[in-house]
């Protein structure tokens, strides 16, 4: 959170921006070699690999995104909107092959039949949505309004990642001992307070201290909301679930990051054409390089109301969160208890 978005707008400032994908290889490289010295061998057993499963999902799941992230372009008519609803469409039949598969399924869906797995996949969901669409108007705030550079524009954003990271371990600690719902509901209505509060000033005369104050609240959030939620997750599953499990919770968030960056270029570029003259038909980012101090009014604005959209969709996620049921591990210590009591 901190290191990648301070080293992406250095390389883009530096190199340009397709340096972006060529620095995954070392990293790349570097956690192969780490990964073959350092992962434990463990059993293993053979699994079938559900290819319509995949094909499913992967349709579904191009129709659905390409058809919001192009909506605008389509100007929202029959076009976009059958896409859309193409993709939900083969969707529903993926999760329907996958609750007839005779074989082996890509989801076990009874893993959901858990409910705090099931909870803690709608909030890691809003968690990868919000997460990631909220960097999009405030990066390009700072940029066309603010006159920052990439570099400068994720320094705005790193008090964020430096609070999340101070917190995480003592939050850490905290998800072995307190319920997940009030650790998990607090994180992500800080998050949520946070992205509201920051669209609330976000203008082109706000000084950056009133700037940097609801982003550290964001960061406040992003420390308490992280772990609550994934231990939550598979907390309950049997130990020969886990790894499933695990792999179901991870997709579900990489799913809400790519919904997130459809939805919120679908509603800048919208929010554009109605606050910025001149600027329908085009993008967030277009409208950056150059954009004169007659239109700053405007830009904020539209990156302002912007923000609403994963503000409210962490709050979906803050809402499932409380509804988390008591892990066993608590309440096997709540059980305990008495007993210890009773023998002292």
């Amino acid at each position: 959170m901190l290191v990648g978005p301070i080293l992406g707008g250095l390389l883009i400032d530096a190199l340009g921006w397709e340096w972006i994908f060529f620095v995954n290889v070392p990293v790349g490289v570097v956690g192969l070699v780490l990964a073959a010295r350092l992962v434990p061998t463990l059993s293993t057993s053979v699994h079938r690999f559900d290819l319509l499963g995949v094909a499913l999902s992967a349709v579904g799941m191009f129709l659905l995104v390409f058809g919001i992230q192009e909506g605008q372009a389509f100007d929202w008519g029959p076009i976009a909107w059958g896409m859309i609803g193409a993709g939900v469409a083969v969707l529903a039949l993926f999760v329907a092959w996958q609750a007839r598969n005779p074989a082996e399924p890509l989801v076990s869906l009874g893993l959901f039949r858990d409910r705090n797995f099931s909870l803690a996949n709608i909030a890691v969901t809003t968690l990868g949505f919000a997460v990631t669409a909220q960097a999009f108007p405030i990066t390009l705030y700072a940029q066309g309004v603010r006159g920052l550079t990439p570099t400068g524009a994720a320094l705005l954003l790193a008090p964020a990642a430096v609070i999340s990271t101070i917190l995480a371990p003592f939050v850490g600690r905290l998800t072995d001992r307190a319920h997940p719902r009030w650790i998990a509901g607090f994180g992500l209505g800080c998050f949520a307070v946070g992205l509201l509060w920051l669209a609330a000033v976000m203008r082109p005369d706000t000084p950056t201290w009133a700037l940097v104050l609801p982003i550290g609240l964001t960061g406040i959030g992003s420390g308490f909301m992280w772990a609550p939620v994934s231990t939550a997750a598979t907390r309950n599953l049997p130990m020969h679930q886990a790894g499933a499990g695990a792999g179901v919770y991870n997709t579900t968030r990489q799913v809400g990051a790519v919904l997130g960056s459809a939805g919120i270029a679908a509603l800048m570029q919208s929010r554009l054409a109605a606050e910025v003259p001149g600027a329908a038909g085009g993008s967030a980012e277009a409208a950056v390089a150059q954009l004169p101090p007659a239109l700053h009014d405007g830009f904020s604005t539209a990156m302002a109301q912007s923000l609403v959209l994963p503000a409210v969709v962490i709050l979906v996620g803050a809402a499932a969160a409380l509804c988390f049921a008591t892990p066993v591990h608590l309440r096997r210590a709540t059980a305990r208890e008495p007993a210890t009591a009773a023998a002292d």
